[in-house]
């Protein structure tokens, strides 16, 4: 008998991008361009996000609070992915050449956020992706890669549930 995610201690929690439909079908479409090797591990089409912060586990009872003080000053703006690479260990990815400042901005804005609501951060940095898959390694990226334009509208608080079939769920959306 498998339990519910509320009955869970902990929950595996991040801030990211989440496309909507139509930036979510540009990049099935680019990852499908890729020459992949046979053990690789494609991301499904639902997984598909850009992470902002990852959290990592946190107690239940901390989501409402966290939900609560992570809406921040926001200004809708316009990413564009353009730049396919495999990473060191195998990850594949699709990245903005530039990134745009108002993706920093928003980045620092939750920082802060963070910060102030005594959440730990797990990286310092932000080098904005979308991951395509793992275990990449000997992927080839397509020579030419057509930019995928998303137009980012707000952000999200999301949950990675780690049991099979393992899903991410929208705890709140803000926009």
């Amino acid at each position: 008998m498998t339990s519910a995610p509320d009955s869970e201690p902990s929950a595996r929690l991040f801030i990211g991008l989440w496309p909507d439909e139509a930036v979510r079908a540009a990049l099935l479409a680019h990852q499908q361009q890729w020459v992949w090797p046979q053990r690789v591990a494609l991301v499904s089409p639902d997984r598909l996000h850009l992470t902002l912060h990852f959290l990592g586990d946190v107690p239940r009872p901390r989501m409402p609070e966290l939900a609560q003080g992570l809406a921040v000053s926001f200004e809708r703006f316009d990413l564009q992915l353009d730049l396919a690479e495999r990473w060191a260990g195998g990850v594949a990815v699709l990245q903005p050449v530039v990134p745009p400042l108002a993706l920093a901005a928003l980045y620092e804005r939750l920082r802060a956020a963070l910060e102030g609501l005594h959440q730990p951060l797990q990286r310092e940095s932000l080098r904005p992706h979308v991951t395509l898959a793992r275990h990449a390694q000997g992927a080839l990226p397509p020579q030419r890669v057509a930019p995928i334009r998303w137009r980012v509208k707000g952000y999200a608080l999301i949950e990675s549930d780690r049991r099979p079939p393992s899903h991410y769920r929208v705890i709140r959306s803000f926009r």
